[in-house]
């Protein structure tokens, strides 16, 4: 296993070089170098110094080229006022990538990459000066890949397998962009946000709640570390015990459909990822949940859904205003 991935960095270095090499060959000469990221951060923070699990990481200078591969990466930086260049799509969302709550600050639409299998060849051919890969998965391999391209900015210790906060990734990124103080000021703006409406409903307080999901492949349920989860927690809630019992270093646990009592707790939340709700919801099984059969289950409408799952700082700042009514609906 381990010669099969040296030669995979090996054959992925040359091919990276190439497109390196005839990148560089191409110069100017396609007129796309005055499309680069615009940045509030000109005159910002630099050189700035990012610490990662691979270490720290210096940028020199203000980019003008990002490319943004990690989850809600690309919102972020948005939020912090520069356009990548590249970006992936994780939900997906097409056109310029991001959520209804990022639409219109882009002017120029990004290149789209792939997400959990990055096209190098084609973020080579942005010519780079910054990656941002802050929430992924955390690979070596993938990040070693990367910083041959450009200066990367990847997962912070402990952020493996996409368990990093929004905060922390707009704390991360606005270093990286040489705003530091315009992400301090967001994060406390969303902060206060929560705070308030925690306050507004105390009786979230302690109460029990399991955020699962069903796919093609079965049903899971999300553990504490991970974006939705401590979405929840922020506004006062548990998770289900029963699931952290389970958990690992994996952003969530499998979860049978012998097991589905897992799913119980005071609240459910449950989101279908790429099959129709009434899949889940015509699952006799799934019916039998006590919580499913006392009305304390909860689908978010389509949307809010992905604004609950993408936790970057702009999504989080809008789920909050759609989630948190929903869930009131069901805590009496």
């Amino acid at each position: 296993m381990m010669k099969s991935s040296r030669r995979t960095a090996t054959l992925l270095s040359g091919l990276l070089a190439a497109v390196l090499v005839s990148v560089s060959a191409c110069g100017s000469s396609d007129g796309d170098e005055s499309s680069g990221s615009s940045s509030s951060g000109s005159k910002g923070a630099f050189p700035a110094k990012v610490a990662t699990k691979f270490g720290e990481v210096t940028v020199d200078e203000a980019p003008k080229r990002v490319v943004a591969l990690g989850w809600g990466d690309a919102e972020t930086a948005l939020a912090l006022g520069v356009q990548p260049v590249g970006a992936s799509d994780w939900l997906p969302f097409g056109g310029d990538g991001v959520g209804p709550w990022a639409k219109g600050k882009y002017d120029k639409s990004p290149k789209l990459i792939g997400t959990l299998e990055p096209e190098y060849e084609k973020i080579a051919e942005l010519q780079p000066d910054l990656i941002l890969d802050v929430k992924s998965s955390g690979d070596k391999t993938r990040y070693d890949t990367l910083s041959k391209i450009a200066p990367t900015v990847g997962a912070p210790k402990g952020g493996d397998q996409y368990k990093v906060t929004w905060d922390k990734q707009t704390e991360m990124v606005s270093a990286a962009l040489g705003v530091p103080e315009k992400g301090d000021e967001l994060i406390s703006g969303v902060e206060k946000k929560f705070a308030d409406a925690k306050k507004a409903h105390p009786e979230f307080k302690g109460k029990t709640i399991t955020v699962g999901s069903r796919t093609s492949e079965g049903y899971g349920a999300y553990v504490r570390g991970t974006g939705r989860i401590n979405f929840v927690e922020s506004l006062g809630f548990k998770n289900s015990p029963a699931v952290e019992k389970k958990a690992g270093k994996a952003f969530s646990i499998s979860v049978s459909k012998e097991n589905l009592e897992l799913l119980d707790a005071d609240v459910t939340v449950m989101t279908p990822i790429g099959i129709p709700a009434k899949t889940i919801t015509d699952d006799p099984l799934y019916k039998a949940v006590p919580s499913v059969k006392d009305g304390r289950d909860l689908f978010f409408p389509a949307g809010v859904d992905k604004a609950f799952a993408t936790d970057s700082v702009l999504s989080v700042s809008y789920a909050i205003d759609k989630v948190v009514p929903l869930l009131a609906e069901k805590v009496k």
